[in-house]
């Protein structure tokens, strides 16, 4: 049963709400180029928060460099008060932030469950030699990851999929099986980029509803997206990026309205 996307009222910012990521005057340089330049925002807890901009805008930039993909020029990324600029993918990720990308990565010759179940062996506590040995831990373990990688599936709509191979899913649930991939980690952030690109009006719907549930599943939700419909029904607050540049930050209706972003999407006359 397909859960319609909500609209979500513009509110008044609740200012006793945490940050949980901070982007303190984050650049990122290629040769003469600023991909990102002195980008300073925040993601509030507990809210849906969208950054959109132009194709080229840095948007993707900038959760390469949030999440370790790409070393950071120049600034700082904070998470829950904690500094984890320069920390590799890896460690940042077993702190609690998750993401999908702009381009599906799957395993092809994967089933749906063991996609999800190789993201999971991250948050093993095992060494190799109990590992070698089977002990009885380990056994528990791999029970442990098995059932967390049936629940997630379930949680996406894909329990029906978990023995199929990951590479004959249709396109929307691939995109599906990457998300399930990334709540298995059990984030307190989860990273989409850019989810709803190649998805039809219906599986767009899905969508919006699963990012609501996983909101309502206590994730904080950091999205890049072109789909502005989705994105003015989904988000709470919306920030955007051109050339490389926070231009503007606000609610969906405020955002909407601004003349400068309007600008940035459609230039001048």
């Amino acid at each position: 049963m397909i859960r319609r996307i909500q609209l979500i009222k513009d509110d008044k910012r609740d200012l006793s709400m945490s940050v949980i990521l901070e982007m303190k005057n984050l650049s990122r340089n290629f040769g003469g180029v600023k991909a990102v330049s002195c980008l300073c925002a925040g993601v509030e807890e507990g809210r849906i928060t969208a950054l959109i901009g132009p194709n080229g805008a840095g948007k993707t930039t900038a959760f390469n460099l949030v999440t370790g993909l790409i070393p950071i020029t120049d600034g700082n990324v904070m998470f829950r008060g904690k500094d984890i600029t320069g920390l590799p993918p890896w460690r940042i990720a077993s702190l609690g932030i998750a993401r999908t990308f702009q381009n599906i990565r799957i395993f092809p010759n994967m089933t749906a469950l063991e996609n999800v179940m190789v993201g999971l062996h991250t948050r093993s506590n095992k060494g190799f030699f109990s590992t070698a040995l089977t002990l009885p831990g380990v056994r528990r373990e791999e029970q442990f990851i098995h059932d967390e990688a049936e629940k997630a599936l379930e949680f996406v709509g894909l329990s029906n999929r978990a023995r199929h191979n990951a590479a004959g899913l249709p396109f929307g649930q691939q995109r599906l099986l990457e998300i399930a991939r990334a709540l298995a980690l059990n984030p307190n952030l989860l990273l989409l980029d850019e989810p709803a690109a190649g998805l039809n009006t219906q599986e767009t719907l899905v969508l919006g509803g699963l990012i609501h549930r996983i909101l309502d599943r206590g994730v904080t939700v950091f999205i890049v997206e072109h789909d502005m419909e989705l994105v003015m029904k989904i988000s709470h607050e919306v920030m955007v990026l051109n050339n490389g540049q926070l231009i503007a930050c606000g609610t969906p209706s405020e955002i909407q309205d601004n003349p400068e972003v309007i600008t940035a999407y459609l230039g001048r006359d």
